[in-house]
C-alpha cells in the first residue's frame, strides 16, 4: 500500500481480517496465493506476512519477477536459491550439483546441455536440506512474470515436498478468482505446495482510504474530496495515494461537481488501450465520462448517433461494460476520470453543453450547464440555485451544497449579496449532510467578504455548529457573533441559542443552559422567528426536565404547539426529539418507539445525516430498554458505521453502541468503545456527554465483572451530574448499577445511602422504573446483610414490576438477584426457578453477555453478591465507603481531589499504569501526583501509604 512520509514503515490499513485468515492458514503450514489488480496492496500484505514468518524462525527465500525479465530462464531460481545453495551443495549427488550450478551461473557443462531431471531433483534436494534446518517459505511477488523455467521447477517441487515444512507465499496480478478459472488453476496454484489457499485482496472502504491518506502529513484533504478520491480510485490504495498526491501538488481546491485531476502516471496505467480507438469513439466516451449515469439513449440525445457501436468497441477493449438497462458503466472509475482529465478544456465544455441539452433531470441539467459555462452568468447561477432547492427537497443536502457553491461562483460580481446568501445556504446544506469541514471553510469565506450583520451571524453560527461537540475550540467566536448581532432581537436569538448549548456542553451547567435558552426563545418570539423559538424552547424543556424542574412540561407544550416548522420537526434538537427523550424518561416505551421510528424515517428521507445518527441511536436505546438486544445492537452498529463513514463526532452513538454491546454483543468491545468515547468527550471538553460515556463504561465494567473499575467510573458520573445540576435519575440510569457494584464490593453503607438519596428524587418525579431498579438494589443489600427473607419478597416485587413496565433486561437481572436470595434462604427449588426464568428472559432478549455469565456459573456475580473485581472476593475492608477522598480509615483531607483519587487506587493495589487508565491521565501524571502525595503524607513509597492506612484502622 504505502509508507508514511519520511519513513520506511508500511501502513497496513483495512486488512486485519485478511491478515488474520492468511496468518492462520500459514501458521498451520499452508501455502498462500494473494490475487487482485495492480495497486490493490498485494505486495504490502506479502511483505508483512513474510516478515512475520522470518520472525517466527522460518528460512525466507524471495524473488520479485518483472515483465521485462520474464523471458530470462532460471532468473527467479537464482533469486530464490542463489545465496543458499552453497550451504547444502556438498550434500547433493554430483549430477544434481552440476545441473544446479549450471542453472544458477548460466554456464553449460561439458556435455553441452543441461540435465533437466537432475536440475529438478537438485531443487527438491536443496529444499529438503533447508527444511531439515527450519521451515522454508518461498516468496514470489508478481508470480505472473516468473520465467517459465523457474515456474516449472517450483511446480515440480510443489508436487513432491509432501509433509516437509516447505511452502510458498505468492501474489499474482489478476482480477479473476484463480480457483474458478481452469487456466489460472493450472498455471498459478500448481506452484504452491498443498494445502494452498487463494485469497482475493478487496478494495478499501471510504474510511480506510481516509485513514490511508491521513498517514501522509501533507494530505489534509476535506472529507468531500476524500469521498471523491475513494470513488475515483475504486478503493485501490495505489490509485488513492496517487490521486491524493496530485491534489496536494496542484495546490488548487477541487470545485464541487468537477472530477479529480488524474496524474499522468495513472493515466498511462489505465489508458494504454486508448490508442486503438478512433477520435469519434473517444469523443463518445468523453461524454459518457462527464455524465452521472450515462445511457445509450442519453448519448444519442447528446449527438452521438453511433453510440451503440462505439461503446461496443470500447467494451471489447475492456474499458466499459454495457448493462441490460442501457447504462454504460466504466470498468473502473479511474478510466472515466482519466478520460476526462486527458481532454482539453474546450472538449470538456462541449461535452457538458451536449449533456445539458440532453439531460431531463433538473439537477443534472443545471450541473452540466454550469460546467459548460466558463464565466459568471446569472441565468446559469439561477438554474443552479433552483437545482439546489430541488436536491434539498429530495433529501440530498450534499448535492444541494455542491450546487449552491456552483451557483455562488457563477453569480455576477454586481450581485455580491446574492452570492453570499447562496454560499451560506450551501454551508448549511453541508452541515446537514455531515460535511462539517466544507461548511466551516465556506463560512470563513463568507466572513472574509460579508458586511451585512445577518450574513455574518449566519456564518458565525455555521462555524460554531461545524465544531460539533468541541465547542470550547470556538470560544472566541461567541463575542464576535454577539457584536455582529448588535441590538437585533432575531440575530441575538440565534447567538443566545448557541450560548445555551455552550453553557451545557462546556460549562456543564443545566440551570444556565435552560436560562440562556429561555432568553433565546423570548428574543426569537419578539423577532417572529418561530424556527429558532421552537429549537430554544425544546432545549429549555430538556434541561428543565433533567434538572427536575416542574415547569418542563409547560415549556415542552409551548415547543410542540402550532405553528410548527417542518424543518425543525425532524431536527435532532427539535421538539419532537425532546418529546421522545421525555417519553423515555417517563417509561412510556411504546410511545417513545413510535415517535423515534417516525423521526428516523423522516431524517433518512431528507438526507439529514446527523439527525439520522442521533435517531438511530435513540431507537437502539429504546430497544435496549425493552430487552430487544439483537435489534438494539444492529441499530447501534448501523449508527456507529454512519459516524465512522461520515466523520461526524457524535458521542451518543458511541455511548449507545457500548451499552448495546454490553447487553447483546461483546463486553470487551463495549469497554473499548466506551473508553474511546470518554477520551473523545474529554478531548472536546464536552461535559454533557462525558458523564453519559462514563456511565456506558461503568456499565460495561460491571457486566464484565470489573467491580472496582465500575465503582470508580460510576462515582465519577455521580460527581459530574452533581456539578451539572442533574437531578432526574432517568437521564443516565447509573444509580442501580453503582449500587449493585458497591454491593458486590462490600461497600453496603455507601450503597444504602445512594439508594435512599435516589429513591427520594425518583418518588418526587414519579420514575417507576428507577424505583423498581432501586428495589432490586435494596434486595441485594438485604441479602448481603443476612436478611434473605425480606430480600426475596422485595426482589420478587421488583422483578414483576419491571416486567410490567417492559424493562426485560432489568427484570431478568432482578431474577438473578432473587435466585441468590432464595439460595440464601435455603429454598433450592425457588432459586432454580428464579434462575431459569431469568435465563429464559435473557435468551428471548438475545442478551449474550448475561447468558455467558449464567452459563459460566456466575449467577451470583450477575446477581450482584459476593464477587469482587475480576470475580474474586473483596478484602475484609472492601473498597472505600462514603467520601471517595477518604479511603478506608486514612484521612486524606490534606490532599487535592486528584491526589486523593490516586491514593485511593494505591490502597486498592492498582499499578501506576492501571491508575492512569482508570483516571484517563498519563503514567507520568500519576508519578508526579504520587510524589506530592508522599510529601503531604510524610511517607516515601506506595507501601508506606498502605501501612499508614492499616495503622490508622488498627488505632
Amino acid at each position: 500500500m504505502s509508507g508514511r512520509v519520511g519513513s520506511g514503515a508500511e501502513q497496513v490499513i483495512g486488512r486485519a481480517e485478511l491478515l488474520a485468515r492468511a496468518g492462520d492458514h500459514m501458521s498451520r503450514g499452508g501455502s498462500l496465493l494473494l490475487y487482485g489488480p495492480a495497486g490493490i496492496g498485494k505486495s504490502t500484505l506479502l511483505r508483512t506476512l513474510a516478515t512475520q514468518s522470518a520472525a517466527a524462525g522460518h528460512i525466507v527465500l524471495r524473488c520479485h519477477p518483472t515483465e521485462s525479465e520474464s523471458q530470462l530462464p532460471f532468473l527467479a531460481l537464482v533469486d530464490l536459491l542463489g545465496e543458499v545453495a552453497e550451504q547444502v551443495a556438498d550434500s547433493l549427488p554430483a549430477p544434481q550439483r552440476a545441473a544446479l550450478e549450471s542453472a544458477l551461473t548460466g554456464r553449460i557443462g561439458s556435455a553441452g546441455q543441461r540435465d533437466g531431471l537432475a536440475l529438478r531433483l537438485a531443487v527438491l534436494s536443496v529444499l529438503r536440506a533447508l527444511a531439515a534446518q527450519a521451515p522454508v517459505l518461498l516468496v514470489a511477488d508478481d508470480l505472473q512474470w516468473m520465467d517459465p523455467a523457474s515456474e516449472e521447477l517450483l511446480a515440480f517441487a510443489a508436487r513432491r515436498v509432501g509433509t516437509l515444512p516447505v511452502h510458498v507465499l505468492a501474489t499474482v496480478r489478476t482480477d479473476t478468482d484463480p480457483k474458478g478459472d481452469g487456466d489460472l488453476q493450472e498455471r498459478f496454484l500448481r506452484v504452491l505446495p498443498p494445502p494452498a489457499l487463494a485469497l482475493g485482496v478487496p478494495p478499501l472502504s471510504w474510511p480506510q482510504v481516509t485513514e490511508l491518506l491521513s498517514g501522509w502529513a501533507s494530505m489534509a484533504l476535506p472529507r468531500s474530496v476524500l469521498r471523491e478520491v475513494h470513488r475515483t480510485s475504486g478503493g485501490n490504495p495505489l490509485f488513492a495515494l496517487e490521486l491524493g498526491r496530485a491534489l496536494v501538488e496542484s495546490g488548487t481546491p477541487v470545485r464541487p461537481g468537477e472530477p479529480l485531476p488524474v496524474p499522468t502516471s495513472l493515466r498511462t496505467l489505465v489508458l494504454n488501450r486508448l490508442g486503438m480507438l478512433t477520435a469519434e469513439t473517444r469523443r463518445t466516451l468523453l461524454i459518457a465520462s462527464a455524465g452521472a449515469r450515462p445511457t445509450l439513449s442519453l448519448l444519442r440525445a447528446a449527438g452521438r448517433a453511433n453510440a451503440e457501436g462505439e461503446t461496443a468497441v470500447a467494451a471489447a477493449l475492456g474499458l466499459v461494460e454495457l448493462e441490460q438497462d442501457g447504462v454504460v458503466r466504466f470498468t473502473h472509475p479511474l478510466i472515466s476520470a482519466a478520460l476526462y482529465a486527458e481532454a482539453t478544456p474546450r472538449d470538456r465544455r462541449a461535452a457538458h453543453a451536449a449533456l445539458a441539452e440532453a439531460a431531463s433531470d433538473t439537477i443534472e441539467r443545471a450541473r452540466h450547464l454550469a460546467l459548460a459555462a466558463p464565466g459568471k452568468d446569472e441565468h446559469v447561477a439561477l438554474r443552479l440555485a433552483e437545482a439546489a432547492d430541488v436536491a434539498r427537497g429530495r433529501g440530498a443536502p450534499g448535492v444541494a451544497a455542491q450546487l449552491g457553491l456552483l451557483a455562488a461562483r457563477h453569480t455576477p460580481d454586481k450581485d455580491a449579496d446574492t452570492a453570499v446568501v447562496r454560499r451560506l445556504d450551501a454551508a448549511e446544506d453541508a452541515l446537514t449532510a455531515g460535511e462539517a469541514g466544507l461548511a466551516r471553510d465556506t463560512a470563513h469565506e463568507v466572513l472574509a467578504d460579508a458586511v451585512r450583520p445577518a450574513d455574518r451571524v449566519r456564518a458565525w453560527i455555521v462555524v460554531i455548529d461545524s465544531a460539533e461537540h468541541a465547542l470550547a475550540d470556538v470560544d472566541d467566536v461567541y463575542p464576535q457573533a454577539l457584536a455582529d448581532a448588535g441590538d437585533d432581537p432575531g440575530l441575538q436569538a440565534l447567538v443566545r441559542y448557541e450560548l445555551a448549548w455552550r453553557a451545557l456542553l462546556v460549562d456543564g451547567t443545566m440551570a444556565e443552559a435552560a436560562a440562556e435558552a429561555g432568553r433565546a426563545a423570548a428574543l426569537a418570539a419578539e423577532a417572529g422567528d418561530r424556527r429558532t423559538e421552537l429549537l430554544a424552547l425544546a432545549f429549555q424543556a430538556h434541561n428543565e426536565a433533567l434538572s427536575g424542574r416542574p415547569d418542563a412540561a409547560a415549556t415542552l407544550a409551548r415547543a410542540t404547539a402550532e405553528p410548527q416548522d417542518p424543518q425543525v420537526a425532524v431536527d435532532h434538537n427539535g421538539p419532537q426529539y425532546i418529546r421522545f427523550r421525555i417519553l423515555l424518561m417517563s417509561d412510556r416505551l411504546d410511545e417513545a418507539r413510535s415517535t423515534i421510528t417516525w423521526l428516523l424515517g423522516e431524517a433518512r428521507q431528507r438526507g439529514a445525516v446527523e439527525s439520522e445518527i442521533v435517531f438511530a441511536s435513540g431507537l437502539a436505546e429504546t430497544e435496549l430498554r425493552a430487552g430487544r438486544c439483537g435489534a438494539a445492537l444492529e441499530l447501534a452498529r448501523e449508527s456507529l458505521r454512519l459516524v465512522e463513514d461520515t466523520g461526524i463526532a457524535l458521542s451518543p452513538a458511541y455511548q449507545v453502541a457500548a451499552l448495546a454491546e454490553a447487553a447483546g454483543g461483546s463486553v470487551q468491545r463495549a469497554v473499548s468503545l466506551a473508553q474511546d468515547a470518554v477520551r473523545r468527550a474529554e478531548t472536546d471538553g464536552d461535559m454533557l456527554f462525558l458523564s453519559r460515556t462514563l456511565y456506558a463504561l461503568g456499565h460495561a465494567q460491571l457486566v464484565g465483572a470489573d467491580t472496582h473499575g465500575a465503582v470508580r467510573t460510576l462515582r465519577r458520573v455521580r460527581e459530574l451530574e452533581r456539578e451539572m445540576g442533574v437531578t432526574d435519575p432517568t437521564r443516565n440510569r447509573w444509580h442501580g448499577d453503582l449500587a449493585e457494584a458497591l454491593v458486590r464490593a462490600g461497600a453496603l453503607a455507601e450503597a444504602q445511602g445512594l439508594i435512599d438519596e435516589t429513591r427520594a428524587q425518583a418518588l418526587k418525579l414519579g420514575r417507576e422504573s428507577v424505583l423498581a431498579v432501586l428495589d432490586r438494589a435494596q434486595g441485594m443489600v438485604l441479602t448481603a446483610q443476612g436478611g434473605p427473607d425480606s430480600a426475596a419478597t422485595l426482589l420478587r416485587a421488583a422483578r414483576d414490576h419491571l416486567g410490567e413496565l417492559g424493562y426485560r433486561l432489568e427484570e431478568a437481572r432482578a431474577g438473578l438477584a432473587l435466585s441468590r436470595a432464595e439460595q440464601d434462604r435455603g429454598d433450592a427449588g425457588a432459586a432454580r426457578l428464579a434462575l431459569e426464568g431469568a435465563t429464559r428472559t435473557f435468551r428471548r432478549a438475545k442478551a449474550l453477555p448475561w447468558l455467558e455469565l449464567v452459563a459460566a456459573g456466575n449467577a451470583a456475580d450477575a446477581g450482584g453478591i459476593g464477587a469482587g473485581s475480576g470475580g474474586t472476593a473483596p478484602s475484609p475492608e472492601g473498597p472505600p465507603q462514603g467520601d471517595p477522598a477518604k479511603p478506608g480509615s486514612l484521612d486524606l483531607g490534606t490532599l487535592a481531589t486528584m491526589e486523593a483519587r490516586v491514593a485511593a487506587l494505591v490502597l486498592e493495589g492498582a499499578t501506576n499504569r492501571e491508575i492512569a487508565a482508570s483516571l484517563f491521565i498519563s503514567v507520568k501524571t500519576v508519578e508526579a501526583t504520587l510524589t506530592r502525595v508522599y510529601r503531604k503524607l510524610g511517607v516515601r513509597s506506595r507501601v508506606d501509604i498502605v501501612r499508614l492506612a492499616a495503622r490508622r484502622r488498627a488505632g
